[in-house]
């Protein structure tokens, strides 16, 4: 579980630096609220948006699946989940080529995941 918490609290992190980077921008451009129709605003909050709605229930996914399945597995969706939301912000900010698209396709992979191996420890058919 050590790496379940290490990728909790980096993307707990990273929620923040997106936070920062919003509000940042939202003085340097001087909007206070929405997007002002500036295109880098709109990507700025979207990344942070789209962070927020799909890590707290994944990583809550993936924390209930550990109480079925072993270290390997939690580790491995852990940082799967970690390493799409890297590139899914990274992309929408400009800083990594496809991140956004790969970033998407991984984090929307790593749930399918997680949440497959819980229905199927709920029903008793653990997969390794």
């Amino acid at each position: 579980m050590p790496v379940f918490f290490v990728c909790a609290g980096l993307l707990g992190l990273l929620a923040v630096a997106l936070t920062i980077n919003v509000g940042l921008m939202r003085g340097r451009k001087k909007i206070s609220l929405g997007d002002g129709g500036d295109a880098e605003m709109r990507a700025a909050i979207r990344a942070h948006g789209n962070l927020m709605e799909f890590v707290p229930f994944t990583l809550l996914v993936i924390y209930m699946a550990s109480d079925f399945y072993g270290f390997r597995i939690v580790a491995i969706l852990s940082v799967a989940l970690l390493a799409a939301r890297v590139a899914h912000a990274g992309g929408m900010l400009g800083f990594i080529p496809y991140g956004r698209v790969v970033g998407a396709m991984a984090t929307t992979i790593t749930l399918g995941v997680a949440s497959v191996l819980l229905v199927l420890a709920g029903f008793g058919l653990k997969q390794y």
